[in-house]
Formats: C-alpha cells, sequence, structure tokens
C-alpha cells in the first residue's frame, strides 16, 4: 500500500506562482498565505534562489512578494504600510507591477481616486461650517487645501 503525502492548496498555489515565475509569464508575485505555512514557503523560495519580502497581512496570514530583484526594490519603497492604507495611486502601481488587468487597474484607481476625492470635500464642508471665513477666502481656505493648491 502506497502513502500519499496531501499538499495545501496554498502550497499548489505557490508552485504554480514560482513556474509562471520561472516561465516568463509573471516578472513578481504577491502570494498570500496562512502564517503556519511561511515556514515551507520561504524554503521552496529560497531553495530556488528566489528573492522575496515578507509582509504581515493580519492576525493569521502574509503576504509573499517574490519574482525580479528590481520589482522587489520598488515594491520596498511602495509598500511600506497595510495594503488597504495604500493611496489610489501606490494601489494603482502595485497592481500594474503584479501583471493585473491594466484596464481593471484603471478602473479601480478612478473609483478609489472618486471616494477618496469624496472623502476630501466632505472634510472640506466640515470645515467650511467650522471656519468659515477662512472657507470663503478661497485662497489659503479649504477650497485651495483640498484641491492640492
Amino acid at each position: 500500500m502506497r502513502t500519499t503525502t496531501a499538499i495545501p492548496t496554498e502550497m499548489k498555489v505557490l508552485m504554480n506562482h514560482i513556474y509562471e515565475l520561472h516561465k516568463g509569464v509573471r516578472h513578481m508575485v504577491l502570494f498570500t498565505c496562512n502564517k503556519r505555512y511561511s515556514e515551507l514557503a520561504i524554503q521552496r523560495l529560497e531553495s530556488q534562489g528566489i528573492p522575496y519580502l515578507l509582509q504581515p497581512a493580519g492576525q493569521q496570514n502574509l503576504n509573499v512578494y517574490f519574482g525580479r530583484r528590481e520589482c522587489l526594490e520598488a515594491i520596498r519603497l511602495i509598500v511600506t504600510r497595510p495594503l488597504n492604507q495604500l493611496t489610489p495611486e501606490e494601489d494603482f502601481i502595485l497592481g500594474a507591477m503584479l501583471g493585473y488587468d491594466l484596464c481593471a487597474q484603471c478602473e479601480r484607481y478612478c473609483k478609489r481616486k472618486d471616494s477618496a476625492s469624496r472623502e476630501q470635500s466632505q472634510a472640506c464642508l466640515g470645515f467650511a461650517e467650522a471656519q468659515p471665513v477662512l472657507a470663503r477666502q478661497g485662497k489659503n481656505g479649504c477650497k485651495s487645501e483640498c484641491n492640492g493648491n
């Protein structure tokens, strides 16, 4: 009788990402896994000489970026906080670097930028109510501040 060891789905996904990296389909990968698989993932990447970066992703998960060194150097500069805290521009760059559909990234960027703009407008309205004289001046008041002038 033959004994087989089941390979966790997360590790199968990692192996597929590594395959795509070696075949040139991707230059960089973001692999998110449960922390219990982090040692296995790191061992696999190191055994194949693949550079990587690690980033905690909540209590149970870990983001593992791996691929070309120049891409990882850019990631090191861009992704300096949790992904949900990236600016719309940083999020767009990351998605483009990961090879996500460019048109979908453009739509996502526009939605995030529009949402941020609406939040900023709401903050300006609150500022205008608290400081009506400054808001009416326009020059160094709310409008100029919120429009980046």
